[in-house]
């Protein structure tokens, strides 16, 4: 019997923005296997790259560090994508590369997502999708 707690995927990779195509590919083989509508997983790619962009901007300015993401189907026919660094976080850069649309994209892609710090001390974006339903504004919650 599995593990309700544990993850269907975990991957570990080197915070580079070559990864992130890396993590698109995998997104869609997971997406085959829990039958994932192409127009989500359109929107699952889009917000998770959006999410590991922050981590390779933000968490690890000057120096090399590694991004981490788990994925886990949820019973009510939900996919949750956590994806984490252990690096300095996503606070304001006054020199970022970005134009700051990156959280709100998320938001508007998922179904919920959660920013904030786990118990070891990492920073998490929780993103949730739900599969039976197209995606809509999500729910932002700071924890």
């Amino acid at each position: 019997m599995s593990d309700p707690t544990r993850p269907d995927l975990e991957l570990t990779l080197p915070a580079r923005p070559e990864n992130v195509a890396v993590v698109r590919h995998v997104l869609g083989s997971l997406s085959e296997a829990l039958d994932v509508r192409p127009e989500l997983l359109h929107d699952v790619r889009l917000a998770v790259s959006e999410a590991c962009s922050n981590v390779i901007v933000h968490a690890y300015r000057d120096a090399e560090g590694l991004l981490e993401l788990t994925a886990r189907a949820l019973p009510r026919r939900e996919l949750e994508i956590v994806v984490r660094d252990r690096g300095r976080g996503m606070g304001p850069r006054a020199d970022s590369p970005g134009l700051g649309v990156g959280l709100p994209l998320i938001a508007a892609l998922s179904s919920a997502v959660e920013i904030g710090t786990a118990d070891d001390g990492a920073t998490e974006v929780r993103m949730t999708f739900a599969l039976d339903e197209p995606a809509h504004g999500g729910d932002t919650v700071a924890a």
